[in-house]
Protein backbone atom coordinates (compact mmCIF):
# COMPACT_ATOMS: atom_id res chain seq x y z
CA UNK A 1 0.00 0.00 0.00
CA UNK A 2 1.79 3.60 -1.07
CA UNK A 3 2.68 5.25 2.12
CA UNK A 4 0.10 8.08 1.67
CA UNK A 5 -2.82 5.51 2.02
CA UNK A 6 -0.79 4.43 5.50
CA UNK A 7 -0.39 7.72 6.82
CA UNK A 8 -4.10 8.41 5.86
CA UNK A 9 -4.91 5.20 7.51
CA UNK A 10 -3.24 5.31 10.32
CA UNK A 11 -4.76 8.84 10.96
CA UNK A 12 -7.76 7.75 10.54
CA UNK A 13 -7.65 4.12 12.96
CA UNK A 14 -6.26 7.12 15.81
CA UNK A 15 -9.59 8.95 14.71
CA UNK A 16 -11.66 6.15 14.97
CA UNK A 17 -10.95 5.16 18.47
CA UNK A 18 -11.02 8.55 19.82
CA UNK A 19 -14.92 8.54 18.40
CA UNK A 20 -15.36 5.56 19.63
CA UNK A 21 -14.31 6.76 23.28
CA UNK A 22 -16.54 9.86 23.07
CA UNK A 23 -19.81 8.16 22.29
CA UNK A 24 -22.53 7.40 25.10
CA UNK A 25 -21.20 4.61 26.71
CA UNK A 26 -24.58 2.89 27.06
CA UNK A 27 -25.29 -0.84 25.93
CA UNK A 28 -26.90 -2.25 23.62
CA UNK A 29 -30.54 -3.32 24.36
CA UNK A 30 -31.35 -6.88 23.70
CA UNK A 31 -32.59 -8.07 20.76
CA UNK A 32 -34.31 -5.65 18.13
CA UNK A 33 -33.39 -4.76 14.82
CA UNK A 34 -30.04 -1.73 13.78
CA UNK A 35 -31.29 -0.26 10.47
CA UNK A 36 -28.59 0.92 8.53
CA UNK A 37 -28.19 3.46 5.48
CA UNK A 38 -24.85 2.89 3.24
CA UNK A 39 -23.18 2.97 -0.25
CA UNK A 40 -23.30 0.03 -2.58
CA UNK A 41 -19.69 -0.27 -2.11
CA UNK A 42 -19.88 -1.71 1.16
CA UNK A 43 -22.41 -4.53 0.12
CA UNK A 44 -19.76 -7.59 0.03
CA UNK A 45 -17.81 -6.76 3.30
CA UNK A 46 -21.25 -5.89 5.34
CA UNK A 47 -23.02 -8.72 3.85
CA UNK A 48 -20.34 -11.04 5.02
CA UNK A 49 -19.56 -9.44 8.25
CA UNK A 50 -23.97 -9.31 9.19
CA UNK A 51 -24.25 -12.82 10.73
CA UNK A 52 -20.76 -12.31 12.70
CA UNK A 53 -22.41 -9.34 14.20
CA UNK A 54 -25.95 -10.71 14.65
CA UNK A 55 -24.30 -13.60 16.91
CA UNK A 56 -22.56 -11.20 19.11
CA UNK A 57 -24.85 -8.69 19.70
CA UNK A 58 -28.23 -10.15 19.33
CA UNK A 59 -29.43 -8.17 17.29
CA UNK A 60 -30.55 -7.87 13.49
CA UNK A 61 -28.71 -5.65 10.88
CA UNK A 62 -31.49 -4.02 8.41
CA UNK A 63 -29.13 -3.20 5.59
CA UNK A 64 -30.74 -0.32 3.29
CA UNK A 65 -27.86 -0.15 0.19
CA UNK A 66 -27.61 2.58 -2.37
CA UNK A 67 -25.90 5.61 -3.91
CA UNK A 68 -24.15 7.83 -2.05
CA UNK A 69 -25.71 10.68 -4.08
CA UNK A 70 -29.19 8.90 -3.50
CA UNK A 71 -29.11 8.00 0.29
CA UNK A 72 -28.07 11.71 1.34
CA UNK A 73 -31.05 12.97 -0.36
CA UNK A 74 -33.21 10.70 1.32
CA UNK A 75 -31.88 11.93 4.51
CA UNK A 76 -31.69 15.73 3.65
CA UNK A 77 -35.50 15.17 3.25
CA UNK A 78 -36.17 12.96 6.20
CA UNK A 79 -35.53 9.54 6.28
CA UNK A 80 -32.75 8.71 8.73
CA UNK A 81 -31.45 5.58 10.38
CA UNK A 82 -29.50 4.27 13.11
CA UNK A 83 -26.35 4.07 11.33
CA UNK A 84 -25.34 5.82 8.48
CA UNK A 85 -22.11 5.07 6.31
CA UNK A 86 -21.55 7.26 3.35
CA UNK A 87 -18.78 9.67 1.89
CA UNK A 88 -17.17 11.55 3.85
CA UNK A 89 -18.31 14.73 1.94
CA UNK A 90 -21.81 13.22 2.26
CA UNK A 91 -21.35 12.99 5.82
CA UNK A 92 -20.08 16.12 6.39
CA UNK A 93 -23.20 17.92 4.69
CA UNK A 94 -25.41 15.79 6.75
CA UNK A 95 -23.43 17.12 9.74
CA UNK A 96 -24.02 20.83 8.76
CA UNK A 97 -27.80 19.59 8.71
CA UNK A 98 -27.73 18.42 11.92
CA UNK A 99 -28.68 14.90 10.43
CA UNK A 100 -26.42 13.08 12.20
CA UNK A 101 -25.56 12.71 16.00
CA UNK A 102 -23.11 15.70 17.12
CA UNK A 103 -19.85 14.08 17.64
CA UNK A 104 -20.41 10.56 16.67
CA UNK A 105 -18.72 10.77 13.23
CA UNK A 106 -16.06 8.33 13.09
CA UNK A 107 -14.03 6.73 10.09
CA UNK A 108 -14.80 3.39 8.56
CA UNK A 109 -13.22 2.29 5.74
CA UNK A 110 -11.05 3.91 2.61
CA UNK A 111 -11.38 2.76 -1.10
CA UNK A 112 -9.88 3.79 -4.48
CA UNK A 113 -11.44 4.25 -7.79
CA UNK A 114 -9.76 1.48 -9.48
CA UNK A 115 -10.23 -1.01 -13.39
CA UNK A 116 -11.41 -4.32 -13.87
CA UNK A 117 -10.52 -6.65 -16.53
CA UNK A 118 -12.07 -10.41 -17.19
CA UNK A 119 -10.24 -12.85 -14.81
CA UNK A 120 -7.76 -14.47 -17.20
CA UNK A 121 -7.40 -11.52 -19.53
CA UNK A 122 -4.17 -9.94 -20.03
CA UNK A 123 -3.88 -6.46 -17.42
CA UNK A 124 -2.95 -3.96 -19.45
CA UNK A 125 -0.55 -1.27 -18.37
CA UNK A 126 -1.86 1.13 -16.16
CA UNK A 127 1.08 2.35 -14.19
CA UNK A 128 1.13 6.23 -15.25
CA UNK A 129 -1.38 8.48 -16.60
CA UNK A 130 -0.35 8.16 -20.07
CA UNK A 131 -0.45 4.30 -20.07
CA UNK A 132 -3.49 4.29 -18.59
CA UNK A 133 -5.19 6.97 -21.06
CA UNK A 134 -3.67 5.00 -23.87
CA UNK A 135 -5.64 1.64 -22.28
CA UNK A 136 -8.71 3.66 -22.48
CA UNK A 137 -8.21 4.51 -26.12
CA UNK A 138 -7.12 0.91 -27.08
CA UNK A 139 -9.96 -0.53 -25.13
CA UNK A 140 -12.78 -1.83 -27.65
CA UNK A 141 -15.34 -0.73 -24.59
CA UNK A 142 -15.53 0.33 -20.92
CA UNK A 143 -18.09 0.40 -18.46
CA UNK A 144 -18.70 2.42 -15.41
CA UNK A 145 -21.50 4.10 -13.37
CA UNK A 146 -23.98 6.85 -14.81
CA UNK A 147 -22.62 9.87 -13.38
CA UNK A 148 -26.03 11.28 -14.09
CA UNK A 149 -27.18 8.58 -11.26
CA UNK A 150 -25.06 9.76 -8.81
CA UNK A 151 -21.98 7.27 -7.93
CA UNK A 152 -19.26 8.35 -7.04
CA UNK A 153 -16.94 6.49 -9.12
CA UNK A 154 -18.70 7.39 -12.63
CA UNK A 155 -19.11 10.80 -11.51
CA UNK A 156 -15.31 11.08 -10.82
CA UNK A 157 -14.37 9.03 -14.05
CA UNK A 158 -16.17 11.41 -16.28
CA UNK A 159 -14.41 13.97 -14.72
CA UNK A 160 -11.08 12.32 -15.60
CA UNK A 161 -11.96 11.76 -19.05
CA UNK A 162 -12.86 14.93 -19.80
CA UNK A 163 -9.15 16.47 -18.00
CA UNK A 164 -7.28 13.83 -20.34
CA UNK A 165 -9.20 15.20 -22.99
CA UNK A 166 -10.10 11.74 -24.80
CA UNK A 167 -14.22 11.75 -23.05
CA UNK A 168 -15.40 12.38 -27.01
CA UNK A 169 -13.28 9.00 -28.50
CA UNK A 170 -14.37 7.18 -25.37
CA UNK A 171 -18.45 8.05 -25.77
CA UNK A 172 -18.65 5.55 -28.51
CA UNK A 173 -17.52 2.69 -26.69
CA UNK A 174 -19.08 3.77 -23.03
CA UNK A 175 -21.24 0.80 -21.50
CA UNK A 176 -23.30 2.89 -18.69
CA UNK A 177 -24.87 1.33 -15.51
CA UNK A 178 -26.43 2.32 -12.52
CA UNK A 179 -24.66 1.87 -9.77
CA UNK A 180 -22.19 -1.15 -9.28
CA UNK A 181 -22.89 -3.05 -11.38
CA UNK A 182 -19.42 -2.81 -13.53
CA UNK A 183 -17.06 -5.68 -12.80
CA UNK A 184 -19.99 -8.02 -13.18
CA UNK A 185 -20.54 -6.74 -17.02
CA UNK A 186 -16.62 -7.25 -17.39
CA UNK A 187 -17.31 -10.89 -15.60
CA UNK A 188 -19.18 -11.48 -18.27
CA UNK A 189 -17.52 -10.40 -21.34
CA UNK A 190 -19.95 -7.83 -22.21
CA UNK A 191 -17.39 -5.07 -21.41
CA UNK A 192 -13.43 -5.10 -22.22
CA UNK A 193 -12.54 -2.43 -19.07
CA UNK A 194 -14.28 -2.12 -15.91
CA UNK A 195 -14.30 1.38 -13.94
CA UNK A 196 -15.29 1.06 -10.04
CA UNK A 197 -14.41 1.36 -6.50
CA UNK A 198 -11.78 -0.92 -5.60
CA UNK A 199 -14.18 -2.62 -3.35
CA UNK A 200 -16.91 -3.05 -5.89
CA UNK A 201 -14.34 -4.78 -8.05
CA UNK A 202 -12.40 -7.32 -5.61
CA UNK A 203 -15.53 -9.37 -4.91
CA UNK A 204 -16.45 -10.31 -7.72
CA UNK A 205 -15.89 -13.94 -9.18
CA UNK A 206 -14.49 -13.79 -12.84
CA UNK A 207 -13.06 -10.31 -12.56
CA UNK A 208 -9.50 -9.13 -11.61
CA UNK A 209 -8.36 -5.80 -10.37
CA UNK A 210 -5.63 -4.18 -13.02
CA UNK A 211 -5.10 -1.54 -10.29
CA UNK A 212 -5.99 1.90 -9.08
CA UNK A 213 -5.56 4.79 -11.19
CA UNK A 214 -2.18 6.06 -11.14
CA UNK A 215 -0.42 8.80 -9.96
CA UNK A 216 -2.69 12.60 -9.66
CA UNK A 217 -5.29 10.54 -10.54
CA UNK A 218 -5.57 8.23 -7.52
CA UNK A 219 -8.90 8.75 -5.83
CA UNK A 220 -9.02 7.51 -2.31
CA UNK A 221 -12.80 7.65 -0.93
CA UNK A 222 -13.18 7.77 2.74
CA UNK A 223 -16.20 5.80 4.55
CA UNK A 224 -17.56 7.71 7.42
CA UNK A 225 -20.11 6.33 9.99
CA UNK A 226 -22.48 7.78 12.62
CA UNK A 227 -25.40 7.33 14.35
CA UNK A 228 -28.52 9.16 12.65
CA UNK A 229 -30.75 12.22 14.57
CA UNK A 230 -33.63 9.74 14.49
CA UNK A 231 -31.91 6.54 15.64
CA UNK A 232 -33.80 4.57 18.15
CA UNK A 233 -31.08 2.25 19.12
CA UNK A 234 -27.79 4.60 19.42
CA UNK A 235 -26.43 2.17 21.89
CA UNK A 236 -26.40 -0.71 19.21
CA UNK A 237 -25.26 1.45 16.34
CA UNK A 238 -22.02 2.22 19.00
CA UNK A 239 -21.89 -1.36 19.14
CA UNK A 240 -21.85 -2.00 15.76
CA UNK A 241 -19.01 0.82 14.83
CA UNK A 242 -16.78 -0.67 17.98
CA UNK A 243 -17.27 -4.08 16.10
CA UNK A 244 -16.36 -2.62 12.96
CA UNK A 245 -13.01 -1.27 14.44
CA UNK A 246 -12.36 -4.80 15.49
CA UNK A 247 -9.58 -7.41 14.09
CA UNK A 248 -11.98 -9.73 12.52
CA UNK A 249 -14.18 -7.21 10.68
CA UNK A 250 -10.86 -5.11 9.84
CA UNK A 251 -9.20 -8.64 8.24
CA UNK A 252 -12.56 -9.09 6.15
CA UNK A 253 -12.81 -5.22 5.24
CA UNK A 254 -9.20 -5.32 3.57
CA UNK A 255 -10.05 -8.86 2.02
CA UNK A 256 -12.99 -7.26 -0.16
CA UNK A 257 -10.59 -3.76 -1.27
CA UNK A 258 -10.67 -1.64 1.78
CA UNK A 259 -8.11 0.01 3.91
CA UNK A 260 -10.48 -0.17 7.53
CA UNK A 261 -10.81 3.30 8.86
Amino acid sequence: MPSLVRCLARVLMGGLFAALAALPSARAEEGGDLAVMTSVALTSALDTLKPNFERRDNLKLAITYGLIADLKKRVLAGESADVIILSQPAMEDLAKESKIVSGSLVPVAITEVGVAVRAGAPKPDISTVDAFMQALLAAKSIVYADPAKGGASGVYFARVAERLGIADQLKGKTILVPGAQAADMVAKGEAELGIGQVSEIVPVAGAQLVGPFPGELANKLVFMGAIGTGAKSPAAAKALFQFLAGPDAKAVLRSKGFEPG
